[in-house]
């Protein structure tokens, strides 16, 4: 089955792979960069969140904490202004009282979004066989370590 997104590979020269045009950011710089990304990316809070804004309108603070469940108000704010750094969501801020913040996707959140669909389709195509992978791996680790232990009071 082909990729659809190839790996991205960046050269020593500068030179993005396929392209006619040399990059500014020197290679090593690029692939920190490249890293760093990905690791926001993978993130499980920032896929939880860029799945509850894919609703093409402003979500609340408070309703983005209730769609997202089990997320503490703490790690929800730094996943946000994260996102929003890299420019993957909007922030509003409403002058009333009690103060009200709105969040979006902007346009490279909502690419971001189309691209971890795959994601989200595979796990649903294979949860049930990663669970039956755990009971079957959980069960002989069981076993193993019940037969590597020595029973007390024997010598």
């Amino acid at each position: 089955m082909a990729r659809r997104h190839p790996r991205v590979l960046y050269f020593p020269t500068g030179y993005h792979a396929g392209s006619q045009y040399k990059s500014s950011i020197p290679a090593a710089k690029k692939e920190a960069l490249v890293r760093e990304i990905l690791e926001r990316v993978a993130d499980k809070w920032t896929l939880l969140v860029i799945d509850a804004l894919d609703c093409q309108q402003e979500v609340r603070f408070s309703r983005l904490l209730e769609r997202i469940g089990g997320v503490s108000q703490k790690m929800l704010t730094k996943t946000l202004r994260q996102l929003e750094r890299d420019g993957l969501v909007t922030r509003r801020i409403h002058a009333e009282v009690p103060p009200r913040v709105d969040y979006r996707l902007t346009a490279l959140g909502e690419s971001l979004g189309e691209s971890v669909c795959g994601v989200w389709t595979w796990v649903e195509a294979h949860m049930q066989d990663v669970e039956r992978s755990r009971r079957i791996y959980d069960a002989s680790t069981l076993r193993a370590a019940s037969a590597s232990r020595t029973p007390t009071g024997r010598s």
